[in-house]
């Protein structure tokens, strides 16, 4: 890994990832496609946040938080800070000291592969932070990593300034040059959503909104009453 911090990285336009973020983790993922989830084992640390802006990525090596530090300085309002680290860790890397550092310069939260701390501040703060794991376990600031590199979590490749949209659901990122069409494709399906809900609130059942009972049938699925069952047992 080349030890760099890429400085002035363009960004998404603000106003799309905000009105991306209204719609959701779970109907953004769902319309593009399924692609772009950090996967559940990236949490929020507190429940109620829903937020989206621009990435600034980061990696650190385990146990290291020095270049979480490097890259506040590369931070403006708008942005999310993505955190990896080169091998699997735990430790608590970021806590308050760190949130009302970034709080300061308008960013908007965390995603991080490693662990937190300060969950209570972090809450009180009304911060909002996305992590692997929460521990008390502090760590040193001596070993050179990377800002603004393009990372993976779960198989998902973030580059910095790509949309990232954070809320109870989980995390998912959309590539910056995709924006205008996953908004396209968001509204398309929460319209498509809002009309179900609706025939749902009158009554209507999943079976016969989304055709599922030829599916049903052709899975070789029988409708029998019950006595029918007993004497078929």
């Amino acid at each position: 890994m080349r030890n760099v911090v890429v400085t002035g990285c363009p960004r998404a336009d603000l106003a799309e990832v905000a009105t991306l973020a209204e719609f959701g983790v779970a109907t953004v993922h769902e319309a593009i496609g399924r692609t772009g989830y950090l996967g559940p084992g990236i949490r929020p640390v507190y429940l109620g946040s829903r937020v989206g802006g621009t990435a600034i990525t980061v990696v650190c090596w385990p146990g290291d938080n020095l270049m979480i530090h490097a890259a506040v300085e590369q931070c403006r309002p708008g942005d999310i800070l993505v955190v990896t680290t080169t091998s699997p860790s735990s430790d608590g890397a970021f806590g308050e000291l760190l949130a009302t550092s970034l709080q300061h310069r308008g960013v908007r939260g965390l995603v991080t592969t490693g662990g937190v701390r300060d969950v209570a501040e972090l809450h009180a703060m009304n911060f909002p932070v996305f992590s692997a794991a929460v521990s008390a376990q502090g760590t040193v600031k001596a070993t050179a990593g990377a800002v603004n590199v393009p990372v993976s979590i779960n198989g998902q490749r973030i580059c910095p300034g790509d949309a990232v949209i954070a809320d109870d659901d989980g995390v998912v990122v959309v590539e910056r040059p995709r924006i205008g069409s996953a908004l396209a494709a968001a509204q398309a399906r929460t319209e498509k959503e809002n009309a179900s809900r609706a025939a749902f609130r009158e009554g209507a059942l999943g079976l016969d909104r989304y055709d599922l009972r030829d599916v049903l049938s052709k899975r070789g699925v029988e409708y029998l009453d019950h006595e029918a069952y007993l004497e078929s047992q």
